[in-house]
């Protein structure tokens, strides 16, 4: 059983990363890769009840991811609508490919750690599409989000689900995590974004503003994108303040934003406040992306049921005997498998009594988990939304980003180490 699960599991694995080979949407890949898992577990296992139990759970746990992502992708489609997005494109005025390449990747670093790497990815990359027009050189930035997106989310208790798992079980506290982890993690950017600057050079040709009429007054405009940036904002704040999941903050504040959007358009007639609706918002997102993340979440979550990451976990402890090494192994293998159950496994194979609040280890791991997703495309939250929504193919962005991100996910951790001999 454990053996057709894991070929299973590496078949769709393969055939999600050669989607533009064999022409199947990875969407399709997925769902069908999670489905089979589970039924050769369910198959193989006397105690069905149990198995049903296990999914009903996992399930959970992705429909909250599921539902966040949902209502982000919507409001950031409801902000497009309005053109709101002119707020931002329109106080960007260089040209440089590379200052405007350092510029994206800062304001990314910053805005993830407020709101989250997930949600930042979908907000800049769709200002990506408003700033430049070339194809090819949208991907590279996108690309370069993405680590700054995960290497911003790293360390912020709010701004990757891996920090505010551990943040959560008391492994780690905000104010150390913020202070061990904000040097490494800027470090895991800075490096890639250095060796770029060599490279690149040239101008960035600026996309053509769309020819539809502007429905939209420059008050609309500007309300919006700040209702809806503060409506993203809110989430952390919620989540701390109620305790209840981040998916229901933002299904909150799109109820909110849907609302006050209906009022302010009441006076227009249908044909001009259609496509400023959240109705029209929610059929332009990306579905099959989410339905992406649904396959390959439950798929992760029968190797997880089925002990298999625990497993693997119990090897590397017993293989290398060494933090370090662990920990680095458990980071890389997050851009394989998702990091979420490697956490939990984690959580759940060592023990506070063993690596007590704010240890090494849990600093370590959250640095790890954070950044190492960004090694492939399909290793972090963020990695998968832009690959999405710009349509980024798994080996595009092995041969161009992964060594970058790689090179940066090394730096952050020799920077670590460093810091932490000096300041234990």
């Amino acid at each position: 059983m454990i053996t057709a699960i894991i070929l299973t599991f590496i078949i769709g694995y393969l055939a999600i990363t050669l989607e533009h080979s064999i022409k199947i949407n990875k969407a399709a890949t997925a769902l069908v890769t999670g489905v089979v898992c589970w039924t050769i577990y369910i198959l193989f296992q006397p105690d069905k009840h149990l198995v049903s139990e296990q999914l009903m759970e996992h399930l959970g746990e992705v429909s909250g991811i599921l539902f966040f992502l949902l209502g982000a992708m919507t409001i950031v489609e409801l902000i497009d609508a309005h053109d709101g997005f002119q707020v931002i494109t329109d106080r960007i005025k260089t040209k440089s490919a590379v200052r405007l390449l350092w510029i994206i990747a800062i304001i990314t670093f910053f805005l993830s750690a407020v709101l989250d790497n997930l949600t930042t990815t979908i907000v800049i990359v769709s200002v990506l599409r408003k700033l430049i027009a070339d194809k090819e050189q949208r991907l590279f930035f996108a690309g370069i989000t993405i680590i700054a997106a995960n290497a911003g989310g790293a360390w912020s208790p709010l701004g990757d689900v891996t920090t505010t798992m551990l943040w959560i079980g008391g492994q780690i506290t905000a104010v150390n995590i913020i202070k061990e982890l904000f040097i490494p993690s800027l470090i895991c950017l800075i490096v890639p974004l250095i060796l770029i600057s060599f490279k690149m050079k040239g101008t960035v040709q600026a996309a053509e503003k769309d020819q539809k009429v502007i429905m939209t007054t420059p008050f609309e405009r500007s309300f919006v994108f700040l209702l809806g940036i503060g409506v993203l904002v809110f989430v952390p704040v919620f989540k701390t303040i109620t305790h209840l999941p981040p998916y229901m903050a933002i299904l909150l504040g799109l109820g909110v934003i849907w609302i006050v959007t209906e009022l302010l358009h009441k006076q227009k007639v249908n044909q001009d406040k259609d496509t400023l609706t959240v109705v029209y918002a929610l059929q332009k997102i990306d579905t099959p992306s989410i339905l992406f993340f649904l396959g390959i979440l439950i798929s992760i979550g029968a190797l997880q049921s089925t002990g298999q990451l625990t497993l693997l976990a119990g090897w590397l402890t017993n293989t290398f005997q060494n933090d370090t090494i662990i920990v680095t192994l458990i980071g890389l293998l997050s851009a394989i498998v998702d990091n979420v159950p490697l956490v939990a496994a984690s959580q759940g194979m060592y023990p506070l009594s063993q690596y007590p609040t704010d240890h090494f280890f849990w600093e370590f791991l959250a640095y790890a988990t954070g950044t190492g997703g960004s090694a492939l495309i399909i290793g972090s939250a963020a990695g998968v939304a832009a690959m999405g929504m710009e349509k980024i193919s798994f080996f595009w962005y092995l041969k161009r980003i992964s060594w970058l991100a790689l090179i940066g996910y090394f730096a952050g951790i020799v920077v670590y180490l460093f810091q932490h001999s000096l300041m234990h």
